[in-house]
């Protein structure tokens, strides 16, 4: 019998558990653990550097940072935000380091520091961590049937997990185990409703000649999600340029050019905000990017008419006349139809149209995913509203608790996932150590 068992051995598990020791060094504690090696995402996050969390100070602009749970992360973040999370690390000698854009590390710069932080103080706190531990079912202890959505508060519910060794008892359980879909399926049984599964934090597959051959190339841009219909060859530049389609998202910020497609900030924050539609779209829909955020269509045709005259004699490929890098200034210029040789006198109005076109209003089919390095993150999970946001403890079966991407939150990449984890964790622990008074 354990007073508590936190379900899952990675970050938010690790975390809960450290908090809920410190608080209650009296209680019995256990972290079941399905695989081998614990924490394993801390492990790779942030290519191995780990990426702990964002320096946001400020918790209503760190909840802008996460598609669903914006509203309900608010108030935790209230109570434990980023720089509780320094605080913590650095208490235990693991002091942080803040880059220019606002991602946070280990000062070692690797995330097993980060690792063995918490092994360490899971031994000094007498945690006990029981690997290869994957849980096949989840049980109240006297129910005589799952589903049941209402108990009676004054009568101890006491909790029954049965792994594939064990049966384990617990009176509280904290379940951290992200996005296992067998888990989803338990708390569905128990009466929970959960929110379906779809990736986020993706890149986009793209194979165009436009962009082939300049793979590594980074620029800032503006990206818009269009509809799926492809592009038709039959609409007129004019037509086009007098009315611009409507998109149905749009991000701006640093955009890179893959082997396979596109990624960069710009990129995933379309992902992580668009997890749900584009799934709906089969991960098939069309992105037309502005390669010069400050202009529009107009404003370049007229930039490009002075150029015209000023640099008459001049090759219109080897005169880089706007600000993007050169090997996709070469690229977009023959994307417009414009000769290799022809010098900037002899280029048509119209040749000037399909450039300006090609620089504020390209267009591309993204066609399938790719996983953005290791850092796979997932929508879905445990509908919000049945959650208690100032405990993380569920509504419909008090005595269970919640904490990290298990509930339906997610974040743009950044160090904002593990914040979730850790906030979810120590909010959690605290409702534990209460209710064990």
């Amino acid at each position: 019998m354990f007073d508590v068992i936190i379900i899952g051995g990675g970050a938010a598990g690790f975390y809960a558990a450290i908090h809920i020791a410190e608080a209650r060094p009296d209680l019995k504690i256990a972290i079941l653990e399905r695989g081998k090696e614990v924490l394993g995402k801390v492990k790779v996050s942030g290519g191995g550097r780990c990426n702990v969390t964002h320096a946001e100070f400020d918790p209503g602009e760190l909840v802008k940072n996460y598609p669903r749970g914006e509203k309900e992360l608010l108030g935790p973040f209230h109570t434990y935000c980023s720089g509780d999370t320094m605080a913590f690390f650095e208490k235990r000698g693991i002091p942080l380091k803040i880059e220019s854009d606002g991602r946070m590390f280990p000062v070692s710069d690797s995330s097993q520091t980060i690792i063995d932080c918490f092994l360490n103080e899971a031994d000094r706190l007498e945690i006990q961590i029981l690997r290869h531990s994957a849980v096949t079912d989840i049980r109240r202890n006297g129910d005589a049937m799952h589903g049941v959505s209402t108990v009676d508060e004054k009568r101890p519910i006491s909790w029954e997990i049965e792994s594939i060794k064990h049966t384990y008892y617990a009176k509280k359980i904290v379940v951290a185990t992200g996005s296992n879909p067998k888990i989803w399926k338990l708390l569905k049984k128990l009466g929970h409703s959960l929110e379906p599964a779809v990736p986020s934090l993706f890149t986009f597959n793209i194979k165009d000649k436009r962009i082939k051959g300049i793979q590594g190339l980074s620029t800032n841009a503006i990206v818009d999600v269009l509809e799926q219909s492809l592009l038709n060859p039959k609409i007129t530049i004019k037509l086009r340029s007098r009315e611009t389609e409507k998109p149905l998202m749009t991000s701006e910020g640093p955009l890179m050019i893959t082997h396979w497609g596109m990624s960069g900030p710009a990129i995933l924050k379309l992902s992580a905000w668009g997890a749900k539609l584009l799934n709906e779209m089969k991960y098939r829909f069309r992105i037309r990017i502005n390669w010069l955020p400050e202009y529009s269509v107009e404003g370049v045709v007229g930039l490009l008419i002075q150029i015209k005259e000023i640099e008459a004699k001049k090759t219109v490929l080897r005169t880089k006349a706007v600000d993007v890098p050169r090997r996709l200034w070469t690229n977009l210029v023959r994307a417009s139809g414009i000769g290799e040789a022809e010098k900037w006198a002899d280029v048509t109005k119209t040749h000037l149209e399909n450039l300006a076109h090609q620089l504020t209003q390209c267009e591309f089919l993204v066609d399938g995913k790719s996983t953005f390095k290791e850092e796979f993150v997932t929508a879905g999970g445990v509908n919000l509203k049945e959650i208690d946001f100032k405990t993380f403890e569920s509504k419909i079966l008090p005595g269970l608790y919640f904490a990290g991407e298990v509930i339906d939150v997610d974040a743009i990449t950044g160090g904002f996932n593990f914040q979730n984890a850790w906030t979810g964790g120590y909010i959690a622990a605290q409702g534990v150590s209460r209710q064990l008074q």
